[in-house]
């Protein structure tokens, strides 16, 4: 169970309600701003979790006294079956009410980083998460003395210990990197300061860094915030969309030795506690714990590497529509052509996402609309608030909560659908796992949303109602491709380079992080061959992106749009059967090792080089298309 810490990270899903449903007023006054009237807001109803902040008080002290009973139940697993499923029911339903405990804390701390009550909560909810962890750091050391034989005759004896099949066969499965009781128990400890950097990345990337405010040629200004830099980076006017880059990344170069620092600091944890185990690398810790073959990691970095021509050919395209001859990389974000697709509001972004996912069928629909009826969600930017969208489905008695910041535009509509695809893959999963086995693997997670993006975008491409219209549609499309698995094929690359560094004693200065970023930046975007060039200002990218304190979680948002394409193209042709293994997928959870769930339900093999052939197809028609409406 060294794992738990992670089952919060796992399932907040960045990367990320209700529409018609009961929403609360962000004014009590009966005559609001009209500011306010002119934005539709959704806060989600978090009094589901808990009425009061009192309530939940009140609980983590209850929970706090049932944890430090744990261990207790110390030498009792190996006695009869009885007594195994006795003590994992008891370790599991403290645990399950420990994560509602922290989603209420985590949620409720996301919509106001400033505010110190909020902060004081998440802080005593990490506490209780670490002496949970050291709380049970003996269950697998034991699990493993009782040995395999004596396990499986306990599982053949009781049929109410088979919900725990999977994570005994995945403790016994282990073995060889699970330390002696005393040894755990001591990792256990650690593992509150072992996580601690991406807390401290968290809170200058939210809280902070004080972001510049910056006034364009027309007299207007912006506040470059994350949200502000996200909704001006794509910005039909050239010379503000480099003003919004020079500014933006110029205040976070003013932090990259400090953020350097923090970054070194995550992986250096990550190389302790995989060389402590016995690992030969932290890559290949973090593939094992998930159980997937190291083939995946290796097999997408080659077919996304040799493929990088479609990629140049798409950012051709790009520069030709722009009318841009020396293309630049603030020439990354905007829109191939100018199109009046209107606003996607809530209202809209719920209606069309609905429309679009039709082919999905009832069952996947029923649950959709169920929970679009609900105020499960937190939809506008506001100061403080976290940045960026997830799902958090760890509250397995309630339901899933969705945060968005909804800047009514295509891109929040596509955030939209996939967060929801993400919310629906929780729904199927509670509905047909139990708790033991209801979490599941950021690897099929991301398929859950990706797969609704491409769902939406074929969706739009077909319903658009004039040439420009379509040819928006398609960019945007190709560049869902672009961000989903060439960005985050490079992000892996980096991830895996800064380990591999740090593993051989090379330290990690920001100057240095700065200059392996930005030799993969040039590389994938083709500067030697002339397609685009990366100035040196824009390098620090890597300071900004939150996923890298995930340990190993990026290369999975590309393995997933591959996966979502090798279903969707199938899917889109009208195979029912492919649909339906689908919904078994995800209804599936953690039942099994990811991979596993994928071939047994599919027959779809990541470790192959044809699974990764169709996102490339996809992408090639995409740019097909465009250049015939040219």
């Amino acid at each position: 169970m060294d794992t738990i810490l992670k089952r919060c990270t796992s399932l907040i899903l960045i990367l990320c309600a209700s529409i018609s449903a009961v929403t609360y007023a962000q004014n009590s006054s009966t005559t609001k701003p009209s500011a306010e009237i002119a934005v539709e807001k959704y806060v989600w109803d978090l009094t589901e979790l808990y009425p009061t902040a009192e309530a939940w008080e009140k609980d983590i002290l209850e929970i706090n006294a049932r944890i430090a009973e744990l261990p207790k139940l110390k030498g009792s697993l190996g006695k009869n079956a009885k007594h195994m499923q006795q003590g994992l029911s008891e370790i599991s339903n403290t645990y399950k009410q420990a994560s509602r405990i922290y989603v209420y804390a985590s949620l409720s701390r996301d919509e106001d980083q400033r505010k110190a009550d909020t902060q004081e909560r998440f802080g005593k909810a990490r506490q209780m998460y670490s002496q949970f962890v050291q709380a049970i750091s003996w269950v697998n050391p034991e699990i493993l003395s009782i040995g395999e034989k004596k396990v499986q005759k306990f599982l053949r004896k009781t049929p109410e210990l088979d919900k725990f099949r999977f994570y005994l066969e995945d403790t016994l499965r282990q073995a060889p990197y699970t330390f002696d009781e005393k040894t755990e128990e001591i990792m256990a400890k650690g593992s509150l300061v072992l996580s601690s950097a991406g807390q401290i990345y968290e809170n200058y990337a939210n809280a902070d860094i004080p972001w510049p405010s910056v006034t364009f040629k027309d007299g207007t200004k912006a506040k470059l915030n994350q949200a502000g830099y996200s909704r001006l980076r794509g910005d039909a006017d050239r010379e503000k969309r480099k003003q919004v880059f020079d500014t933006f990344w110029g205040t976070w170069e003013q932090y990259a030795d400090g953020m350097g620092a923090t970054l070194a600091a995550e992986v250096q944890s990550n190389i302790f506690v995989a060389r402590a185990r016995g690992y030969d690398s932290v890559l290949q810790q973090n593939l094992f714990n998930d159980g997937l073959p190291a083939d995946i990691y290796t097999q997408l970095v080659t077919q996304v590497n040799n493929s990088l021509p479609v990629f140049h050919r798409y950012l051709k395209i790009r520069g030709k529509l722009l009318g841009v001859d020396d293309l630049r990389y603030y020439d990354i974000y905007p829109p191939l052509v100018e199109a009046n697709t209107g606003k996607f509001s809530l209202s809209r972004s719920k209606e069309i996402t609905f429309e679009a996912l039709k082919p999905f069928g009832k069952t996947y629909l029923d649950l959709l609309e169920h929970g679009l009826s609900q105020n499960w969600m937190h939809s506008h930017p506001q100061d403080g608030k976290t940045s960026g969208a997830y799902m958090n489905g760890s509250a397995y008695d309630v339901h899933p909560y969705v945060l968005l910041n909804h800047n009514d535009d295509y891109q929040s509509l596509s955030t939209f659908a996939h967060e929801w695809g993400h919310a629906v893959h929780s729904l199927l999963s509670n509905a047909n796992q139990p708790w033991e086995t209801a979490d599941y693997s950021t690897f099929i997670a991301e398929m859950a949303s990706t797969i609704n993006e491409i769902l939406l975008e074929e969706y739009m491409i077909a319903h658009a109602k004039t040439k420009e219209e379509k040819l928006f549609y398609l960019g945007q499309a190709l560049e869902s491709i672009r961000g989903t698995l060439f960005r985050q094929t490079m992000f892996a690359e980096f991830e895996l380079a800064i380990h591999q560094a740090a593993e051989k004693g090379e330290p990690l200065t920001g100057p240095k992080l700065n200059k392996m970023y930005g030799d993969l930046l040039k590389r994938y975007h083709g500067q030697e061959e002339g397609v685009m060039t990366i100035d040196d200002a824009y390098t620090v990218e890597w300071a900004y992106i939150p996923h890298f304190y995930y340990d190993f979680y990026v290369f999975q948002y590309a393995t997933s749009i591959s996966g979502a394409a090798w279903f969707a193209e199938q899917f889109l042709a009208g195979d029912e059967k492919v649909r339906d293994a689908f919904i078994r997928v995800l209804s599936a959870g953690g039942s099994a090792h990811p991979h596993d769930i994928l071939l047994k339900e599919a027959g779809l093999d990541m470790t192959k080089a044809e699974s990764y052939q169709p996102v490339f197809r996809r992408m090639t028609s995409l740019m097909d298309r465009i250049e015939a409406l040219l």
